[in-house]
């Protein structure tokens, strides 16, 4: 361990219980850190979620870290080796709930910046951190409502890091320059509840809906692209009947996920599942949740600046993905910026005895580092 202050940093926001949505003065923590270096903190609490905005500079471009003090439930606590709140480190792991996702990127990013503050002053355009304490959650207090607060008064974000754990065996080996889009469906098939030995008197909407979910399920909905993998339909959840062995149900309900690319808008995907349930004369009701925007940075100086970082810091030529799940990146990356994920390695996250090597924290915070001098040095 060569960096105390990062060890001091992570250590402390690790100890902290800041299970979604608490944060448990995480944010406090990194303001006392990023308040002499010239940094105006601005709490934004919306309902039960605690968001920070802070940001040194008022000219253009304006860098933005953003990332999330929550973290995920620790399950049960005697299956970790070390307490989860206990921040240990064990054979160079780092150990607590959080290490990797991601209050390890959080310290990293904060200390990044004050070595890059000391080291140039005068730096050009503008540093911010838009924290929140509501990733890992229900997502609708958090960073949707701080970039809400920053689009009305037209703050625009020309550059944006999430610390998101994007590296699977070593660090920086990927990034995430995209999300694919996410569009739950909640289907409820009507049918009429009636006994089994009288089928004539009954309409069972297990049997209606059958073929509709096989075409539904067997559709191909695009081709993908260099970027992005087709998009996927899955079926999550299903439930009909009474429990009764002797009763054919009034009603079934589904529940269903696309993950989709660019290839398609939200509107696109409604319309085929719409046609294809009428096709096939289903009497349904549908709620539909928008659980984000696909979003994709595949150029710019951005992208360039943290692949040059990596290299330089690692020696790793990076692979830009944009597999995975959904992260708080696709609130920013609609406003126009351009937004890459880079983060530790994910192999331990929301596990039993997460962990991080802290020599790979040490050189995200190098790469971290770069990156601004990347973009904000002449």
């Amino acid at each position: 361990m060569n960096d105390q202050r990062l060890f001091d940093l992570s250590c402390d926001l690790l100890s902290r219980a800041s299970i979604t949505p608490l944060d448990q003065g995480c944010q406090e923590l990194m303001a006392q850190y990023l308040e002499p270096l010239g940094f105006n903190i601005e709490s934004m609490v919306f309902e039960d979620t605690t968001n920070m905005w802070a940001r040194k500079g008022s000219s253009g471009p304006l860098f933005c870290f953003a990332g999330h003090t929550d973290v995920v439930p620790v399950g049960n606590a005697d299956r970790w080796d070390n307490p989860p709140f206990s921040p240990k480190l064990i054979d160079g792991m780092l150990h607590g709930r959080g290490a990797a996702d991601m209050k390890g990127s959080l310290a990293a990013m904060v200390i990044a910046t004050e070595r890059f503050v000391k080291a140039h002053p005068n730096h050009k355009g503008s540093i911010a951190f838009l924290i929140t304490s509501d990733e890992e959650g229900p997502f609708i207090n958090g960073t949707t409502r701080v970039i809400d607060t920053l689009e009305a008064r037209n703050e625009k974000i020309q550059y944006c890091i999430v610390g998101e754990p994007s590296s699977t065996n070593t660090l920086g080996d990927i990034v995430k320059n995209g999300r694919r889009g996410s569009l739950t469906g909640d289907l409820t098939v009507h049918g009429k509840q009636g006994h089994v030995a009288y089928p004539h008197l009954a309409e069972n909407p297990i049997h209606k809906a059958a073929a509709a979910l096989d075409e539904l399920s067997k559709t191909v909905w695009d081709n993908g692209n260099e970027f992005f993998p087709p998009t996927s339909f899955q079926i999550s959840n299903i439930n009909g009947g009474t429990g009764a062995g002797n009763v054919i149900p009034g009603e079934l309900k589904i529940q269903f996920n696309l993950r989709y690319s660019t290839e398609l808008t939200s509107d696109d995907i409604i319309e085929r599942v719409n046609h294809i349930l009428s096709e096939h004369q289903l009497n349904y009701d549908i709620d539909w949740t928008f659980n984000g925007l696909p979003f994709l940075t595949d150029h710019g100086d951005l992208l360039e600046s943290v692949k040059t970082a990596i290299k330089d810091v690692t020696g790793t030529d990076t692979d830009p993905q944009t597999s995975g799940g959904t992260s708080d990146g696709r609130f920013i990356a609609p406003t126009g910026a351009e937004l890459v994920e880079l983060g530790p390695v994910n192999a331990t996250i929301h596990q039993v005895n997460e962990c991080v090597k802290f020599n790979d924290l040490e050189l995200l915070t190098d790469v971290y580092q770069r990156i601004l001098e990347e973009l904000l040095v002449d």
